[in-house]
């Protein structure tokens, strides 16, 4: 039913267009149609609910509740939900702990530690298997096998009751790698799409009125194409859309056409998936309000959260079938299988070339001061926004006291916010003269709020009143709008930014490098807060934690410049030219597969 839905608007390849020559043996050079187009933003509409909904929003709390009802009482050994009043993760009989490898865990840190595994687990399976999507047919396989596995991951919280708290723990990790795996694997189909467009394919590039009014507003496009904070953890892509690969690397107000088609294509799927976010969210909101009213709140609290989790995984599988019917397979060259050991071996030798390629990136990057400047503060702005969504999460559920509805309400305060902030910073950068740097630290002046807000409440005389610092529960959603609005701002500016600093024709391997910093280094900090809330027993702690990292790169961003950055890279890029990197890199790729 739904792919008839979408079928319905598919308009037919237009009549009279050429196919371009094909560049590998079974590349399909069709022209890129209504009907695809449809089947790449379907995706997005999926797997994007699953972000917000899911990462974002019920499942720490499932997570935690589920831990919470195994739980008992540190001092006392009473139970948990017997025992204590509310959702606290602390009481005068102290905290509410599981037994996890013969440790006594805190069970918001259970909640802390598992995002923080899963996203690790998702940045070592993104940089092993993006390169897979590029050859054969496994570019459309991988994106239905990640999607399809991390919808069955979701729905199968139905079934996951307090005593298999574990199992949750483990559907978290795959639901979470699926995630950011197949939104990986979802961008690499954006060039191929592109390449293929009919407006490219006769030379006109659609100069006249389309590309003319995406031209006046192209910060505007280019803030919602590269926007992708504002799903919980971050676990929706972070790789470049739409660069030529080895074309000339300009600025956005340059921008060739493949790059402003591609940017439009990716900006209207961003938005998309985020309307498809809320009005999914909206959905559950009113499910959980029906649920908690009927006995099977009275079984478990987790009962209605899980409900959601299947209604979203639900959601995630039926678009992804969507997109499975839309999107034609495009297949990239063919994988040399002809020595012994046959298609296995040359997978794995793709992976080791993966990290092999990484490691030559890293090589360059180190000798290009500003891009290794940015780099290192790219991974200390990517721990914190990862570290603020858990933690907030968390803290309004068991510090505030937040029901479950709200904790909804607040992620798409969060979610809209962040919408509306993809498109206020281009007009604030250009109505105070700022530079992308200044931006980028005006943005983390503001997130900083935040942290130093919650930790007001440890000041004697503001406790004692009982309001300010994070003390009601009204409190938080005012705060939402800060995250979101500074999220929508960091995700957009600091991938222009970086991309200014990439030296022309290796844009694919610096933004490679760019997701495995993003993706690397946000388990770090979730980890670090699950320790402190261990110790404490309070999830206001992490504050500290927070309010540190988002200092930590604000000299480093200052200390770049973006003049001299793009003059090393070109430097280098006719380094890299001159050493034959290109044919390096194919010849390593050969001895690995052969």
């Amino acid at each position: 039913m739904l792919s008839s839905v979408f079928a319905a608007f598919q308009s037919p390849t237009p009549e009279g267009v050429q196919q371009r020559p094909p560049r590998y043996a079974g590349e399909d050079t069709t022209p890129t149609s209504r009907r695809e187009i449809l089947g790449w933003y379907s995706y997005g509409i999926a797997a994007e609910v699953f972000a917000v909904c899911g990462v974002g929003s019920f499942l720490p709390l499932t997570l935690e509740q589920l831990a919470r009802e195994r739980g008992v009482l540190q001092t006392s050994r009473e139970s948990c939900v017997g025992a204590s009043s509310g959702n606290s993760t602390q009481d005068a009989s102290g905290q509410c702990v599981v037994p996890i490898l013969g440790l006594e865990i805190n069970t918001a840190s259970f909640a802390m530690y598992t995002f923080s595994l899963a996203v690790l687990i998702q940045a070592l399976t993104l940089i092993s298997f993006s390169a897979l999507a590029d050859y054969e047919n496994n570019r459309k396989t991988l994106l239905m096998f990640f999607g399809f596995a991390g919808s069955i991951a979701s729905m199968l919280f139905v079934f996951i009751a307090p005593p298999v708290y574990i199992l949750g723990a483990i559907l978290v990790v795959v639901g979470v790698t699926c995630l950011g795996s197949s939104f990986v694997v979802l961008n690499s189909f954006l060039p191929v799409l592109v390449a293929n467009d009919p407006s490219l394919q006769d030379g006109k590039a659609n100069e006249g009125a389309e590309l003319s009014s995406f031209d006046r507003e192209d910060s505007d496009w280019n803030a919602w194409g590269d926007n992708d904070s504002l799903d919980g953890l971050n676990p929706s892509g972070a790789q470049a859309q739409g660069s030529p690969e080895g074309g000339e690397h300009k600025a956005p107000s340059s921008s060739s056409p493949e790059l402003q088609l591609s940017t439009k294509i990716s900006s209207k799927g961003v938005g998309l998936g985020y309307c498809a976010a809320v009005f999914v969210q909206i959905i559950s909101i009113v499910l959980l309000i029906t649920l908690s009213k009927t006995s099977l709140a009275k079984v478990s609290a987790t009962l209605p959260m899980r409900f959601v989790l299947l209604l979203v995984g639900i959601w995630w599988a039926a678009f992804t079938f969507v997109s499975r019917h839309l999107l034609r397979a495009r297949p990239g060259p063919p994988l040399d299988v002809s020595t012994s050991g046959g298609k296995w071996r040359a997978w794995m030798g793709l992976v080791r070339f993966a990290w092999k390629s990484l490691w030559q990136t890293v090589k360059v990057a180190v000798k290009l001061r500003e891009v290794l400047l940015f780099l290192v503060a790219w991974f200390l702005i990517s721990d914190a926004l990862a570290t603020v969504s858990g933690t907030a999460i968390l803290f309004a559920r068991t510090e505030l006291h937040l029901s479950t509805p709200l904790v909804g309400l607040l992620s798409i305060t969060a979610t809209l916010s962040g919408m509306a902030g993809a498109f206020l910073w281009p007009h604030v950068s250009r109505y105070f003269g700022l530079q992308s740097n200044h931006t980028i630290i005006l943005c983390m002046a503001l997130f900083e709020l935040i942290p130093l807000y919650g930790l007001l409440a440890y000041i004697p005389f503001i406790q004692k009143w009982g309001v300010i610092g994070l003390q009601q529960p009204w409190e938080i959603f005012p705060l939402a709008v800060v995250h979101g609005v500074v999220g929508g701002g960091l995700a957009s500016y600091c991938r222009s930014f970086f991309g200014l600093l990439i030296p022309p024709g290796n844009e694919a391997a610096f933004y490679a490098l760019y997701a495995a910093t993003d993706k690397g280094s946000s388990f770090i900090g979730p980890a670090i807060v699950g320790v402190l809330v261990d110790a404490t027993g309070q999830v206001r702690s992490g504050f500290f934690v927070i309010a540190i990292l988002i200092l930590m790169p604000i000299p480093l961003v200052w200390m770049v410049n973006a003049d001299k950055g793009r003059n090393e890279g070109l430097a280098m890029a006719e380094t890299l030219k001159s050493h034959g990197q290109e044919e390096e890199a194919e010849g390593l790729l050969r001895n690995e597969t052969d």
